[in-house]
């Protein structure tokens, strides 16, 4: 296939080897505001033909291929773009090698969007890869390399790091609205739907199994594991602290002021609720303990989930609390904020509310490329807000705390749990078996 021989081994070719070919190859420097910028979209679902049409509707970017293995979703997402035949395409190297694309959209799977990011650095290209920027540890840090050796920008989706009410949040926790910010608890609780008891079957006609399967080990096709069901699979996705909770994770280790990852790790939860084939929790309660925060000061993370409530704090699904010395703020992707003084008093807050700005991540990210800004959500941030969910989910899995190493990103005295950092691979495009 096109592309094989110079992209063969993103998990274990030699920094030295990759940086070179990719300076060589390079066509996504950085643009001039008058130039466009080519795009094109990998993964036809839901979320990549919303972020697909951001971009077309942003002014100097042009999206020039979609693709993906779903014949159906791939013919229904070209037609919606005004993307025409030709560039509609169900391989995604098809746009890796077209020298002419400036950065591409990873809207894939989860077990797809670090491996389908890492090949587009290596290809020279920009990449807005949607939420979670992994599906284990070990491929957030090989995203982060990539990234930086090829010199490439990653924004991830987290929307929110583009939203101006959080950013000016955020800086109003900085410059100690409630005194020092010490602990901080988010919350994703809402009703989802079962995903039922489903059946290995043959894939239907048109949809490409195997590639869509990539770089993970084969497992049988089943009707309840694909479109909108990936997610709960341990094999394929990251549950919904990975899908849905990773925003609200994400601000809040923002507003919280720490840049690295946890030290200890201690989670309990289950399947409280559901009685189907899916595999994450519907309930859990995290915390993340940072021992050596900024100011010297220990630091606490709290993630709470409930998937099968309509009751939550502040009538807000999702939303998070910070605990200052001198006070509480709290905070909502949905676009509430609420600041408390000292013993409760309630104070005014000169914000202008504003939910998730999906429009200015995207405008944000294109003027990254053209050289006029850093991206809000880099490969780095996403990293260490994404471990949050990985970790949580170790720890949730196995019913017990992990201490873990910031620096070497390793799980101390615990070798199961140290295993799941990453997975194996299996051979696909030349990719190695393990990593």
């Amino acid at each position: 296939m096109p592309g094989q021989s110079t992209r063969r081994t993103f998990l274990t070719a030699s920094t030295a080897t990759l940086a070179a070919a990719a300076l060589a190859r390079r066509s996504a420097a950085a643009r001039g505001a008058n130039d466009a910028l080519v795009v094109g979209l990998i993964g036809c679902g839901g979320r990549g033909t919303h972020d697909a049409g951001l971009f077309r509707d942003t002014p100097n970017v042009k999206l020039a291929y979609v693709a993906d293995v779903d014949d159906a979703r791939r013919g229904r997402a070209a037609k919606s773009l005004g993307v025409d035949d030709a560039h509609a395409v169900d391989d995604m190297r098809r746009i890796l090698d077209d020298k002419s694309v400036d950065a591409v959209i990873v809207a894939t799977p989860d077990h797809w969007h670090s491996p389908a990011s890492i090949l587009a650095c290596d290809a020279g290209k920009h990449v807005y890869v949607e939420k979670p920027i992994s599906h284990n540890v070990r491929e957030g840090r090989l995203l982060v390399d990539a990234s930086q050796r090829n010199r490439t920008h990653v924004q991830h989706g987290t929307q929110c790091r583009s939203t101006p009410m959080m950013i000016e949040a955020v800086q109003m926790l900085r410059d100690g609205a409630i005194g020092d910010v010490l602990v901080a608890k988010c919350w994703n609780i809402q009703r989802r739907g079962s995903i039922g008891r489903g059946e290995n079957t043959d894939p239907p006609a048109g949809f490409d199994y195997d590639n869509w399967v990539g770089p993970a080990t084969m497992i049988p096709y089943r009707t309840n594991r694909v479109h909108n069901r990936w997610t709960w699979w341990y094999h394929f996705g990251t549950g919904d602290m990975g899908n849905d909770g990773v925003h609200d994770i994400d601000y809040t280790r923002w507003g919280l002021g720490v840049d690295t990852h946890p030290a200890k790790v201690s989670a309990v939860g289950g399947k409280l609720f559901f009685d189907d084939d899916m595999e994450f929790p519907d309930t859990q309660q995290v915390t993340f303990e940072y021992p050596d925060a900024a100011g010297g000061r220990s630091k606490m993370l709290v993630y709470e989930q409930r998937l099968w409530s309509t009751n939550y704090p502040h009538n807000c699904d999702s939303g998070a609390e910070f605990y200052g010395t001198k006070g509480q703020m709290f905070l909502s992707r949905r676009g509430k904020i609420e600041l408390l003084g000292e013993r409760n008093r309630r104070e005014e807050v000169a914000i202008e509310p504003g939910g998730q700005n999906d429009v200015l991540h995207v405008a944000n990210f294109c003027e990254a490329i053209r050289g006029d800004k850093a991206p809000n959500a880099d490969a780095l941030k996403g990293h260490f807000s994404t471990s949050l969910c990985h970790l949580g989910n170790i720890s949730t899995r196995l019913g017990r705390s992990l201490a873990f190493d910031p620096t070497s990103e390793q799980i101390s005295g615990d070798e199961k749990a140290n295993a799941l950092l990453r997975r194996e691979y299996r051979d696909h495009w030349g990719t190695p078996a393990s990593a």
